[in-house]
């Protein structure tokens, strides 16, 4: 056997990206953190060229620029307005999605599982008798004929319907998800960026659900002064406002949307800095600035208290350190009887994700 050498050569071997590919990885990260504004991202990267000498003879940025248009991810309106598409927004979840999965340190895809034995796709050891309606898949062959050879013996050997025995297969559930984010604008005081990990994370678990989970929903709900409904194709544009925060109508908004839900297991995915600092009294808006207002705190523990009661379980991220307010945060867990993560704005993703993937309830009503 022979083997030739030659000069390693990235274009034939595919190891190296092409100058359109690497921009548009820099362009994907610059709209996260300009909230989808693409004029903002590519003044952005006009800046970065210059300094760092982005762009070679080969594709410059106006060339750039083309080449999106050319392949969908830009357009241009009458008035020279430049806007990403449906197919950019699509291309920001999914690589949200992998992002946030190749961070993963545990869990693995599949459905929510409950301890129940019932209709589901992974078999289980145990098995039961067969009933009618059964899956054929599930017959446990070895068990069936184990059960004719004891009745009759091998001799005048036959097979009824008494020897036929199935396995047991976990019981899988769908579940009714609601995301609440923080858009008040303590979410960048400081000096600190939260909306932009709050951001991609509802993007990548709008995919997830999306294309892993088609049983399960997912709605997102910002808050601010007040409460709203924001649909997938707006997640990329989601930011901050001159906002106080209404943590109370946001769940006021999110039991109202798992009321409809007909799925079994609901759920509310909190993603805060967990300072409340309004809400309405009487139709008008009691505000404390400073947070944490014992009228304001109280109204916010009564409604965990009522999500409790309709079987909604709670799940606070908390992404800010000050002991005072993850203080509220554990006692918002405590009246709902549910979770809550104190994560770095780096694990934001993780830690949620792996909650959403290995979530398993006790109980399905």
């Amino acid at each position: 056997m022979f083997f030739r050498y030659s000069e390693w050569d990235e274009q034939r071997h595919g190891g190296a990206p092409t100058t359109f590919e690497k921009l548009f990885e820099l362009f994907q990260q610059l709209l996260q953190y300009t909230a989808g504004d693409a004029a903002e991202a590519l003044h952005w990267m006009t800046q970065l060229d210059q300094r760092y000498g982005l762009t070679d003879e080969g594709m410059g940025l106006g060339d750039f620029i083309e080449e999106l248009k050319k392949r969908g991810y830009l357009e241009q309106d009458a008035q020279g307005v430049i806007r990403i598409t449906p197919r950019t927004e699509g291309t920001l979840r999914r690589r949200s999605l992998e992002e946030i999965f190749t961070r993963l340190r545990k869990g693995r895809q599949g459905r929510h599982k409950t301890p129940f034995a019932g209709q589901g796709d992974e078999r289980l050891p145990e098995t039961r008798a067969w009933q009618f309606g059964d899956d054929p898949h599930l017959l446990d062959v070895t068990g069936t004929l184990s059960n004719a050879f004891r009745r009759t013996g091998i001799d005048d050997w036959d097979l009824r319907e008494d020897d036929f025995v199935v396995h047991e297969t976990d019981h899988h559930t769908s579940v009714a998800t609601v995301l609440m984010i923080d858009l008040s604008h303590s979410m960048v005081l400081y000096g600190e960026d939260r909306i932009t990990p709050a951001r991609k994370t509802a993007l990548a678990l709008a995919e997830l659900i999306m294309t892993h989970y088609p049983k399960d929903t997912l709605d997102i709900v910002a808050f601010g002064n007040d409460a709203w409904e924001v649909s997938v194709k707006d997640l990329p544009y989601l930011n901050v406002g001159p906002y106080y925060t209404n943590t109370r109508a946001g769940l006021q908004r999110a039991r109202d949307i798992l009321r409809r839900r007909k799925n079994r297991n609901k759920q509310i995915f909190l993603i805060t800095d967990g300072k409340p600092s309004c809400h309405f009294e009487n139709g008008r808006m009691y505000r404390n600035a400073f947070g944490l207002d014992r009228r304001i705190v109280n109204k916010v523990l009564d409604e965990a208290v009522i999500c409790r009661r309709e079987g909604i379980v709670i799940t606070t991220f908390m992404i800010a350190r000050d002991p005072y307010l993850q203080d509220f945060v554990r006692r918002l867990t405590e009246a709902n009887r549910g979770r809550a993560y104190y994560a770095s704005l780096d694990e934001l993703g993780t830690f949620l994700f792996e909650d959403y993937i290995r979530n398993r309830r006790k109980t399905v009503r």
